[in-house]
């Protein structure tokens, strides 16, 4: 719609509390002017040279659904991502599920082959591009989700998070993304952290 404020989100589809953010987001595009746009960044490449596991992942899994995701992406377009990370949200994060790919694949509307996907590097290029395109606006000492727009003077806001383990509705998200606008988008501005994390609360 005209004069709606393009927002960028990159996420990494298996973080919990990544997956409360965008639903936070969902209810901001209801309550302000906003149209979000989703993209792909990987906790698996941001944290690959390190000497140790912060997502206590020895085995590699979360490289597997990521290359799902990009797949579907560069194969059916942006909406097909936005539609399989709803229902990867929905059916792995939220239920559990260890069929969830798969679900959530049909679920999306898309081919069950792309599930072939989590276990070649054939887009690995495509998905080391879009998370350097997502962390070199913040920097590599922040996780997943970034989220970046346009401000009002015409220059780049960005930021990691918000965390949050409850979604914001209604009005309270505006406030919220308000808020979040106003403080990243001060001059010099570099971090702000709250409580503890709480459990994720999917549906509170």
């Amino acid at each position: 719609m005209p004069g709606e404020k393009m927002v960028d989100f990159w996420f990494d589809p298996m973080c919990p509390y990544t997956w409360i953010t965008s639903q936070w987001m969902r209810e901001v595009e209801r309550v302000r002017p906003v149209e979000v746009r989703w993209h792909i960044m990987s906790l698996s490449v941001l944290n690959e040279h390190r000497d140790d596991d912060p997502e206590n992942d020895p085995e590699g899994f979360l490289w597997f659904p990521v290359r799902v995701c990009v797949a579907a992406e560069q194969q059916y377009g942006a909406q097909a991502l936005a539609r399989l990370y709803t229902a990867i949200g929905a059916r792995v994060i939220e239920q559990g599920r260890m069929d969830g790919l798969m679900v959530a694949l049909a679920d999306a509307g898309l081919p069950a082959e792309l599930i072939e996907a989590g276990h070649t590097t054939e887009y690995d290029d495509a998905l080391r591009a879009s998370h350097a395109a997502g962390i070199g606006l913040v920097g590599e000492h922040v996780g997943t989700p970034v989220i970046a727009t346009d401000g009002a003077d015409g220059g780049r806001i960005a930021f990691f998070g918000p965390v949050v383990s409850r979604i914001p509705r209604g009005e309270e998200a505006g406030r919220l993304w308000d808020g979040s606008l106003l403080v990243a988008g001060v001059r010099g501005f570099h971090e702000l952290k709250g409580r503890p994390h709480a459990e994720p609360d999917f549906h509170g």
